[in-house]
């Protein structure tokens, strides 16, 4: 994802450009690749950059240097970031950039290695190391390259996240709420890339949040490694609730959506704080992984399914209107087929309505890549496409279903593929029911006598359904 190629120039959004009194240094482009995690880091070295007096402008081509943000966690995620850069590298030798910066997870992960894998790159930043982006700039234009690595160790608690650059919509942000993963579930790598879980103190999260209100924002999507263990680390004890709680108060601050949330320490007391919320959507997102006990044990999940249905039920009965997103895996080692109908039979079930699936990635760093039982790839991705087929009719079901509601929505952005088709003015819009950039749209058309603009949220009457997608106009 190219982040700059949405429309934040300094016509539309003023902190495209340096302040008035810095100075002038030149410019520079970013792509982000991975998580909203990654994002938020993606953003906070873009304002950092801006206050050193670069410009960022949409494109590589011709930029000063470029930042790559780079994703670690998968086989598929690494290549495409190895991709990413060796483009970059050849932009470079071409002479359309100066340097090129590699960030994040992968250079986390790999280290120096990449330096040797990768000759042309000017300077590589681990995780930690991000506010250091400006410092690497300066040396790379300079000419300095006696230290072309830079890598910091975790810190205890979680990095601020203030004075960032956003290249979301300017009435959506992510807004991470800690950092790390105490979990050791034995497909997982993040804990090696990321380090242990550190809780942002809850202070920190609402002045985040204020200064993020104060810009526009109307949607804050919660997001970390554990959204459900915030605050055990630095407080002795889960503290979400009251930092929702905090966050309702929050000026201008519309709808709360959370992400990341694990089956363990989901409390009571959390779900009423949900139930009984008019700003915290009924959304949840709940990675849950595998249904059968067999192969939650051998992921090291510490849960089981009848822990998870006893939740599920909870959640189901007390939150109204709920929707439930969750991913699995297919073809984990020593995954049979009668576990495989065992997942299966849990989705029939439960009826997500957002569902992802991923066929197990043997990762060589982390415990699962030492259990027997691995399979080929074609047993792995068949039973993905199994499995999502199952889930699609579960989602055309769903969308269905909400033809002739009234929904509330909000509204990102005009359809470009429905200007450039002719159909007029038609909006994309997002239900509570929908995270954005991985869930459905809604294609709203205003009628005559009511115009629209981008973070409004208003009441749409859904006509139809295509697919995942929803069709309506405003009620």
């Amino acid at each position: 994802m190219q982040l700059p190629v949405i429309d934040r120039s300094a016509a539309s959004f003023p902190l495209a450009s340096p302040p008035s009194d810095a100075p002038k240094r030149g410019t520079f482009s970013v792509i982000s690749l991975g998580c909203p995690k990654n994002l938020v880091d993606s953003e906070r070295m873009l304002g950092l950059l801006r206050e050193d007096g670069w410009e960022l402008v949409g494109r590589p081509e011709g930029s000063d240097f470029v930042v790559v943000n780079t994703c670690g966690f998968l086989e598929s995620s690494r290549a495409e970031s190895y991709a990413t850069v060796q483009e970059m590298l050849a932009l470079k030798a071409g002479g359309g950039t100066r340097g090129v910066v590699v960030a994040g997870c992968l250079a986390e992960r790999q280290k120096e290695a990449i330096i040797d894998e990768l000759p042309g790159v000017d300077a590589v930043l681990g995780v930690f190391s991000r506010d250091e982006v400006a410092r690497a700039a300066e040396r790379l234009v300079g000419g300095l390259a006696e230290q072309r690595s830079l890598f910091r160790p975790a810190p205890a608690t979680a990095l601020v996240d203030t004075g960032r650059l956003r290249v979301t919509p300017r009435h959506l942000a992510y807004l991470k709420i800690s950092e790390g993963c105490d979990r050791t579930c034995t497909f997982c790598s993040i804990p090696k890339m990321r380090g242990k879980h550190a809780t942002k103190p809850l202070e920190e999260v609402v002045r985040e949040a204020t200064e993020l209100a104060a810009d526009g924002v109307k949607e804050l999507v919660l997001v970390a490694q554990d959204t459900t263990y915030y605050g055990i680390d630095l407080y002795g004890e889960p503290r979400l609730v009251e930092l929702l709680n905090a966050l309702e108060q929050v000026p201008g601050i519309e709808w709360i959506r959370l992400m990341y949330l694990y089956p363990i320490h989901f409390s009571d007391q959390l779900i009423d704080t949900i139930a009984g919320s008019s700003k915290i959507l009924p959304y949840l997102d709940m990675p849950l992984q595998h249904a059968s006990d067999a192969v939650l044990k051998r992921m090291q999940r510490r849960v089981n399914r009848a822990a998870t249905e006893e939740l599920l039920t909870k959640l189901r009965d007390r939150i109204d209107d709920l929707v439930l997103r969750t991913t699995f895996i297919t073809g984990f080692p020593g995954e049979t087929e009668a576990q495989f109908e065992e997942l299966l039979d849990f989705v029939e079930r439960w009826q997500f309505e957002r569902l992802g699936v991923f066929p197990y990635s043997l990762e060589s760093d982390t415990p699962s890549a030492k259990l027997d039982g691995h399979m080929p790839n074609e047993v792995k991705e068949t039973r993905r496409d199994q499995l999502m087929a199952l889930q699609q009719q579960i989602a055309h079901a769903h969308a269905e279903a909400q033809v002739g509601r009234t929904l509330p929505c909000i509204l990102d952005m005009p359809s470009e593929q429905a200007a450039a088709e002719g159909r007029g003015d038609v909006w994309l819009g997002r239900t509570a029911a929908d995270a954005p950039d991985i869930d459905c749209v809604v294609y709203v058309t205003p009628r005559p006598d009511q115009p629209l603009a981008a973070g409004q949220i208003i009441p749409v009457e859904v006509v139809a359904a295509s697919g995942y997608d929803l069709a309506g106009v405003p009620a």
